[in-house]
């Protein structure tokens, strides 16, 4: 019935939000109203970070299943996270067609009716996991931990008897009616086991397990103890070197523990160290002792330069947190990124990963360090005939590396910039997806990458149009077109180029080029390259592109 509602709505918004949008200074394409799969997989101005993956039976569809995405929700803008969370699903058989189903958790006051905050607002609420439970009559409960950060409440856990919530609170501690019990802390994970046993698992620098009572799913079973430094913290000796983002998952007889892992200063040829990475150890126990497995993600899109150096490709710095799922016979890595001039603008991002596992007592857990790219789901690349917004871009580099000025960045080039939903984009989702996230600050010298482009779907069309449009800037330059690489001296070809003068109207503007795609074939990935005499000073906005057969 919920989802019924939800599809109701959503046609009457759309009806309503048409005659809107096409009044706007963008012209809808009709692929705009098709779902997405690239990267990111949700529309460009929702902000859900902190993706926990889970595939559960759809409640409404008894037998077909749903991949669910539960993530804290940056709707604050000024700071991490928001007072609310939400949850968008896909169906398992195709995740080209992503649903938003809606709030599933906010609190703003205790059982009594006594208000959480004195002004009244809802507490904000971090990183949140999700665990399912099944009872003797094969009644599943749903156990939301929404990583609550007010004032006695991180231990907050609620239930609900859908993956969609709505979830209430079902620890409430009696002594103190505000407050809740347990001790489960910053950035919780829980892993109910094949044999019902319950393990929880949270931490800040120092990371900490015990075995729950499966009773309250959330305190320490009555005759154990908590585990801390499971694995080293990022402070401590050690090769782990744990920040936050704790997330768990069992693969045969193995136990995955997903987090995000501070980097050594030099590691992987980047100078300064990093968060901005999810690495993973596994273990024969669920409490360990662990062994270190790897990288599965770098937000930080680790690339070389002209000269062969190592490069971060997109915002250098920033979190992670994020885990693993298997959807069908493919394994994913869930992950985010950073857009924007600070840490507050947070994405749903995905990749592809091999999992390999060696049973038995000693067995290796083996996952593959995914690609950072725009293809998301789109495993066969982008389709270059239909619009690209420009925000989907895996690389935006300047003439000089980006720098932090916690929690800001200074950027000397090409930035995404953040665009935030109106009332009516969560009903209608995908009616007005454009121009949201525009490529800004393209300064001479800045790279924007896209990787990568399907060629096949232009393999009987040598010679080909491509549209871009852009807001000029009132300076004179070019954008070059390349594909492979930036750089000539490191295999790029260019293709084509669009010429900017000063005196252009700056207002948006379909840009047209000529481009020479013949022999190209596969999987390629798209660079526009900004060369200007015009030092410091952004050529253009990018909002979208597309390749037209001529």
């Amino acid at each position: 019935m919920k989802k019924t509602l939800l599809f109701l709505f959503s046609l009457f918004y759309s009806a309503l939000l048409t005659p809107f949008c096409e009044s706007k200074l963008f012209t809808l394409h009709s692929s705009f109203f098709t779902a997405s799969a690239q990267n990111p997989y949700m529309p460009l101005w929702e902000f859900i970070p902190d993706g926990e993956p889970y595939v559960f039976e759809d409640p409404d569809c008894p037998g077909k299943y749903r991949v669910y995405v539960y993530g804290s929700h940056d709707n604050l803008r000024w700071m991490y996270c928001g007072r609310d969370q939400v949850v968008w699903s896909a169906p398992v058989d195709d995740l080209t067609n992503w649903r938003y189903d809606g709030l599933i958790f906010k609190v703003s006051e205790a059982p009594n009716g006594e208000k959480l905050n004195a002004d009244g607002a809802c507490d904000v609420l971090f990183a949140p996991d999700v665990a399912v439970k099944t009872g003797k009559d094969g009644r599943k409960t749903y156990y939301l931990y929404p990583n609550n950060q007010g004032g006695g409440r991180n231990t907050m856990i609620a239930k609900s008897d859908r993956p969609d919530g709505p979830f209430q609170v079902c620890n409430w501690s009696k002594e103190k009616p505000t407050e809740t019990y347990g001790c489960l802390g910053f950035d919780p994970a829980v892993l109910i086991d094949d044999d019902g046993r319950v393990y929880g698992y949270w931490g800040f620098e120092t990371s900490n397990c015990a075995e729950l009572d499966p009773e309250t799913m959330c305190s320490v079973k009555p005759g154990t103890k908590p585990v801390t430094d499971m694995v080293s913290g990022c402070r401590k000796e050690g090769v782990f070197r744990f920040f936050e983002a704790s997330s768990i998952r069992k693969i045969e007889d193995k136990y995955v523990f997903i987090y995000s892992r501070t980097t050594f200063p030099g590691e992987f040829g980047l100078a300064n160290g990093s968060n901005y990475t999810l690495a993973y150890a596994y273990s024969d126990k669920p409490m360990g002792p662990w062994t270190y497995g790897g990288t599965i993600i770098d937000a930080r899109a680790r690339e070389t330069d002209e000269q062969g150096n190592v490069i971060a490709s997109a915002m250098p710095g920033g979190n992670t947190h994020g885990s693993i799922c298997k959807i069908g016979s493919q394994w994913y890595v869930f992950y985010h990124r950073q857009i924007g001039l600070d840490c507050y603008a947070r994405q749903a991002m995905v990749a592809p990963i091999d999992v390999k596992v060696e049973k038995g007592k000693g067995g290796k857990v083996m996952i593959s360090e995914a690609e950072y790219t725009s293809e998301g789901f789109l495993r066969d690349g982008l389709d270059p005939t239909v619009r690209q917004p420009a925000g989907l871009a895996c690389w935006t580099t300047g003439p000089e590396k980006t720098r932090e000025v916690y929690p800001k960045y200074v950027y000397s080039g090409s930035y995404i910039k953040p665009v935030y939903p109106d009332s009516a984009s969560y009903q209608a989702p995908y009616n007005c997806k454009v121009p949201f996230a525009p490529v800004v600050n393209n300064t001479a010298g800045s790279i924007v990458g896209y990787k990568y482009m399907n060629m096949d779907k232009l393999s009987n069309c040598p010679a080909a149009r491509l549209q871009l449009r852009a807001k000029p800037e009132g300076v004179s330059g070019r954008i070059k077109v390349m594909i492979d690489s930036p750089w000539k001296s490191r295999g790029g070809v260019e293709i084509g180029s669009f010429a900017l003068t000063a005196a252009m109207p700056q207002t948006m503007t379909e840009l047209t080029a000529t481009v020479n795609i013949a022999g190209q074939k596969g999987k390629h990935a798209l660079y526009f390259v900004f060369e200007s005499d015009t030092k410091g000073k952004s050529l253009c906005e990018m909002y979208d592109f597309l390749f037209l057969a001529r």
